[in-house]
């Protein structure tokens, strides 16, 4: 595939540029559109505490199993439109990618069951786990932990899944460092020049996985370069600026991908895709005070501004009150996704205003928030652009 170059916005102005509504929306094979008017959910879970291996490894599909009909049952009592499932490969799991594959095809059947028989529309996110870490580790581009995470890319996309992502650590290496000194050159060192040339190997050899099964390239995040940043700012070991400027650089690595083929959504814990939407016209995933979780952020508002799915980001399969958390985090997600899905249906000055209400509520308390309000965006987005080279 030819390597796209995006010389100017897809949002020239402010007025279109909105949850829910992309630009370029992404039609999957049941029809369901992500970002074609309507906000979704999208339910992202992991395992309790648990050993994963050979003999663990029926435990482990008995925890999808029950995690997966919980959100789906929950679903259909509640009348969700449709929603997006992800799926978080653990190490263990792309190091195996047949455990990997396993796991796909045992939490896809239940979705297709669903849908099938009940009318639940469902969407599965696949995102094997970067393993290319370690002292073990042969080469980024080549060697056994490479041809690992391949081999799980296609064995999934085979087994059902609708939506390849990944959360790559090229250049994480030196932006830990750059981090721990709060040293931007070095940011941006590690984020434009190791981690945009990773991206580019990466997302070409996902990319042509995509078009060899039928499945969609939906997109990258720079969760371990943005979030770490946001997260030590939050216990006050880094500065809040330093982490907002980070979390607006992270934007070019991300950005890598749709320029090699990714077409979104883009994945959810990387805050960055209001400004690779704002470029792109692509779909995103956001998420908030929805995914507290997994980790707290000063952003719980304002990133529904502009999603297209709304995410809970991670959450284990422990038992809580109401019931298992996943299903919760579905429900808590799905009154969001209705409640600003109601006001989109008012008219377009009512969504906007709910728009500009998510992030009013945020955007004057943190610098962080800030730099993600819609009209920010777009300023930002404009000068990306803009830049030779």
């Amino acid at each position: 595939m030819t390597q796209q170059t995006f010389l100017k916005l897809a949002y020239p102005a402010l007025d279109d540029f909105r949850y829910g509504l992309s630009k370029l929306p992404v039609k999957c094979k049941n029809g369901m559109v992500i970002g074609g008017g309507e906000i979704f959910p999208e339910v992202n879970f992991t395992l309790p505490p648990m050993s994963i291996t050979q003999e663990t490894m029926p435990d482990v599909i008995k925890e999808y199993k029950e995690i997966i009909e919980g959100i789906c049952k929950r679903a259909m009592e509640l009348y969700v439109p449709g929603l997006v499932i992800e799926v978080e490969l653990l190490p263990p799991m792309t190091f195996h990618p047949e455990w990997g594959i396993e796991v796909t095809k045992t939490v896809r059947d239940i979705m297709f069951e669903y849908e099938q028989q009940h009318g639940v529309k469902s969407v599965m996110r696949i995102t094997p786990n970067d393993i290319r870490e370690g002292r073990e580790l042969q080469h980024m581009w080549h060697g056994a932990h490479w041809d690992n995470m391949m081999k799980t890319f296609e064995g999934c996309a085979k087994a059902g899944a609708d939506l390849l992502a990944i959360e790559s650590v090229g250049g994480k290496e030196i932006h830990d460092e750059a981090i721990m000194y709060c040293d931007l050159k070095k940011s941006l060192f590690a984020l434009g020049f190791p981690g945009v040339k990773d991206m580019h190997k990466l997302w070409s050899a996902i990319v042509k996985i995509a078009e060899e099964t039928g499945t969609i390239p939906s997109g990258d995040t720079a969760c371990g370069f943005g979030n770490t940043a946001m997260v030590l700012a939050d216990r006050g070991y880094v500065p809040q600026v330093f982490a907002a400027v980070v979390r607006v650089m992270t934007a070019v690595r991300s950005l890598t991908a749709l320029e090699e083929g990714a077409i979104g959504p883009h994945k959810d814990c990387g805050y960055e895709g209001v400004f690779i939407k704002a470029i792109t016209g692509t779909p995103i995933a956001m998420e908030g005070k929805s995914s507290a979780c997994a980790h707290l952020s000063p952003l719980g508002n304002i990133a529904a501004a502009v999603a297209d799915l709304w995410s809970n980001e991670s959450v284990q399969n422990i038992k809580l009150l109401g019931g298992m958390a996943p299903t919760v985090s579905l429900e808590q997600l799905a009154y969001d996704c209705r409640l600003m899905n109601t006001a989109a249906t008012k008219g377009k000055d009512t969504a906007n205003l709910m728009r500009d209400l998510l992030a009013d509520s945020d955007s004057f308390l943190d610098p962080q928030a800030y730099v993600l309000r819609p009209d920010v965006v777009l300023r930002i987005s404009e000068a990306i652009v803009k830049e030779k080279g």
